[in-house]
């Protein structure tokens, strides 16, 4: 049994079937398996599921060790943030796991470190969330993309108690608010499945996903504010794919991520199978520079079939950009391209593929087993250092890599 993942039309409402056990045969469960990549990267630490071999769909019980369709992740100095998707839940770690299994330190959005369910398992969305996806730190600050709340949620600092209520939200009027647009028409300051967020040259960003657009706010965000920047769309009223029209450097379908530079914004434009580069970030609305997963700016095609090789991206859901490096979560193709340098020009090829044996591969888990070293649905990661977690979101677990130098 799989997670159920909309790829083709839309985000995903239902990340699919919660299994009650560990099934499948090969490795034993629990077992340690590392290899070491052609550049040196290796997983190094599991949190959530243990493998269990086979293609079977890890054990997903909520509890403080285990999760249920993550799909973010994000790294702020010694603490470790999880979008624990399929529980309605964020888990904090106070200190960098490093060892497999540990359990998390604090859970928002429910009462306890058992209790699963949309708006805290039936309380309200006051306190709870539905489908949250991206999170990120901004200035010590704590940030959740509550997505089917389609909102952004803003805590003051970064919770050490379980069950902390957010201090504020965006995209709503309330905290006890949850319709898409606020519920009405789509303008600058309503949000429709908010994806991804991400601090960028003094710039707060958050994908807009179900508007098709990018918001932008210079400095913080705040109750209220309208975005200062709509990257995707004509003006802040629309939210067709593409702007109607052919795909170009200046559109989009189904934006899910963002990260960048002083010198960069990069946008994982996940319905239009490709990386948007803007250089210099921008500050007002204009077309990108470059792509990556395409051979120009006006293809947007899916290649389902076949060896992908190390330029070509599927449904890319997630990147990370620290150290010189930018990392891309090809999640469709089940595996995570990682450039040793930032790449300057349309088409640039990746150096190194992770959860696959080579750059042609793209099965779920290889089609062999769920070892350390695979991947399935990879939809969110977060990069420090040479430390890199991936929300390995179809086996129910983030790995944490590290990174080859």
């Amino acid at each position: 049994m799989r997670i159920s993942i909309t790829t083709a039309g839309s985000p995903a409402a239902s990340v699919g079937h919660r299994p009650t056990a560990s099934v499948g045969t090969g490795a034993v469960a629990g077992s340690r398996t590392v290899s070491t990549s052609a550049l040196g990267s290796r997983p190094r630490v599991r949190l959530g599921a243990a493998s269990p071999g086979g293609l079977g769909l890890p054990d997903a019980a909520a509890t403080a060790s285990q999760m249920y369709a993550p799909r973010g992740v994000h790294v702020a100095g010694d603490v470790l943030v999880v979008a624990d998707t399929g529980n309605h839940r964020v888990l904090l770690w106070h200190g960098i796991p490093d060892s497999d299994g540990t359990p998390a330190d604090v859970v928002l959005g429910q009462p306890d470190m058992t209790t699963e369910g949309a708006a805290a398992g039936g309380r309200g969305p006051e306190n709870g969330m539905r489908l949250p996806t991206g999170v990120c730190v901004i200035d010590g600050d704590l940030h959740v993309a509550d997505a089917w709340h389609h909102r952004v949620l803003v805590y003051d600092g970064i919770p050490t108690t379980s069950d902390t209520a957010p201090t504020f939200v965006v995209g709503q009027d309330n905290l006890a608010a949850v319709e898409p647009n606020r519920g009405g028409e789509c303008d600058g300051s309503s949000l429709y499945w908010p994806f991804g967020i991400a601090h960028v040259a003094g710039w707060t960003w958050v994908t807009d996903t179900g508007n098709k657009r990018v918001l932008g706010w210079r400095g913080r965000l705040e109750p209220g504010r309208p975005a200062d920047v709509v990257l995707g769309q004509d003006d802040p009223h629309d939210r067709s794919d593409n702007r109607g029209a052919a795909p170009t450097g200046g559109s989009m379908r189904w934006p899910h991520a963002v990260a960048g530079t002083d010198n960069v914004l990069l946008v994982a434009d996940a319905g239009n199978h490709r990386v948007l580069a803007w250089t210099p970030p921008p500050t007002t609305e204009r077309s990108a520079e470059f792509a990556l997963g395409q051979v120009d700016l006006t293809m947007t095609g899916e290649w389902p079939y076949g060896p992908q090789g190390p330029v070509r991206l599927r449904f890319p859901y997630a990147l990370a950009v620290d150290a010189g490096r930018l990392v891309v979560a090809d999640t469709a193709n089940n595996r995570v391209l990682v450039w040793r340098t930032l790449p300057t020009a349309t088409g640039t090829p990746a150096d190194e593929v992770l959860g696959q044996d080579g750059f042609d591969g793209g099965g779920e888990n290889r089609w062999e087993s769920v070892r350390d070293d695979t991947l399935c649905w990879p939809y969110g990661i977060a990069l420090s250092g040479c430390t890199l977690a991936v929300a390995d979101s179809g086996n129910n677990r983030v790995m944490l890599w590290e990174l080859g130098r």
